[in-house]
């Protein structure tokens, strides 16, 4: 009798109901095949897939993660597998099935899920948490002190979306993590939340990240007290990417209004002129600086075209390296360092002026990666051009090396719509 079903089931696939007999003896055969076709049914007997998830082959382990019949005592057993990709596969399938169970009627198995989840949540490799952040962001059914231990994570891919999306952080968490945050960008997600209130929005204000106060301004559900934006304008004329947001601001005063036409670009007065609360006086102030404006950038856009000029020439005869990068950046020429790592990166110039424009050190790190130059050219422009203080800066680890992994690196380009 075992040799005839031995013989059935060493056909091309499993039958199409399987007992746990019939189940045991494919183990016992040690027939592979049939164990990877075994691994991913649902229907299998859940004493099975038990066993199934100490197997040898890391393979099968995977698939065991990843099917949802697998019992939840398999689930905790899997958490602490020695695999990365086993326990990745796991945190996408707890964090898709958790939020779904009944705690009533699923009160044990819950609890076991809930004690993986938590064992994934502490993970060593960002990989794991960080997928757990991405299913779990919007979740209200999951236990918040998860929630809030992924809030904190040192790793930004996997803070951001938490901090960004979970319905799970209240104000008082939030401006908790305002007054602490040690992840780059963490601030910056919080201030990209919808509907963020006035208090939250003035805790970011008061801590002055730049990146995080120009995710802010373009946050049209972001509530911002008029005082709080007074006093962000008179910051401004020194913050290149807060300009756009705060002409955009609907709350803003008169006098904001004119002082702003102080310091902004032309197409950015022109967006101001069309305010309908101005009197006839700021109108007309708005109208002198445009033509002032105009006459300005005509000169600069000049520049520019210097700047692509030098990065062709450099790039026909072999020059365009990392070298010629590093001393354009240590002389402060911006336009021409755009130039050259568009044409490094084959990206549009725009895209690279998004990324400077956010004065974000990883960012610049990873497009530096990603167009096969060394970090010393990454601290250059840190340095150089961005000005960044001893705190915004990304430091080359071991002196030479980057100091982000490949992962990392490439979700900090993602952010700007830019593969790795």
């Amino acid at each position: 009798m075992l040799r005839n079903l031995i013989r059935r089931l060493s056909g091309a696939s499993l039958p199409e109901k399987l007992s746990y007999e019939e189940s045991r003896k494919i183990l016992e055969t040690r027939a592979n095949e049939l164990k990877k076709e075994l691994c991913v049914r649902e229907d299998v007997a859940p004493e099975i897939l038990y066993y199934l998830a100490t197997d040898p082959d890391p393979k099968i382990r995977k698939e065991i993660a990843a099917n949802r019949g697998t019992p939840a005592q398999a689930d905790l057993v899997l958490a602490a597998d020695d695999s990365t990709d086993v326990r990745c596969e796991l945190a996408r399938k707890i964090a898709r099935i958790l939020p779904d169970l009944d705690p009533d009627e699923e009160r044990r198995t819950r609890e076991l899920l809930v004690a993986a989840l938590e064992k994934l949540a502490r993970d060593v490799f960002p990989r794991v948490r960080a997928i757990l952040a991405e299913e779990l962001k919007s979740a209200t059914n999951v236990p918040a002190s998860v929630v809030k231990r992924l809030a904190r994570d040192l790793e930004t891919m996997v803070s951001a979306p938490i901090l960004q999306y979970s319905p799970l952080l209240s104000d008082d968490d939030l401006i908790e993590i305002i007054a602490g945050a040690k992840a780059d960008g963490a601030l910056e997600a919080i201030a990209r939340r919808h509907g963020l209130s006035s208090k939250v929005s003035d805790a970011v204000i008061s801590s002055f990240d730049v990146p995080a106060v120009a995710a802010l301004l373009v946050n049209r559900s972001a509530q911002i007290r008029e005082e709080a934006l007074d006093r962000l304008v008179e910051e401004a004329e020194a913050v290149e990417t807060w300009h756009s947001g705060i002409v955009m601001r609907a709350e803003l005063s008169v006098r904001a209004v004119r002082r702003i036409a102080g310091f902004v670009g032309a197409s950015l007065l022109q967006t101001l002129s069309t305010r309908a609360s101005l009197d006839a006086e700021t109108a007309q102030h708005i109208g002198i600086r445009l033509r002032e404006r105009l006459s300005e950038e005509k000169a600069l856009t000049a520049r520019d075209e210097d700047a692509e000029g030098e990065v062709e020439r450099a790039a026909k005869r072999g020059a365009l390296d990392d070298g010629f990068v590093a001393a354009a950046a240590e002389a402060g020429s911006k336009a021409t360092v755009i130039c050259a790592r568009a044409r490094l990166n084959r990206l549009p110039s725009a895209a690279i002026e998004r990324i400077f424009a956010s004065r974000s050190a990883k960012a610049i790190t990873a497009l530096v990666w990603r167009a096969g130059l060394p970090m010393r050219v990454a601290m250059k422009i840190q340095t150089f051009l961005l000005k960044l203080t001893q705190r915004e800066m990304v430091f080359a680890r071991a002196g030479v090396g980057f100091p982000l992994s490949e992962d990392e690196m490439r979700w900090h380009l993602s952010y700007f719509g830019i593969n790795g």
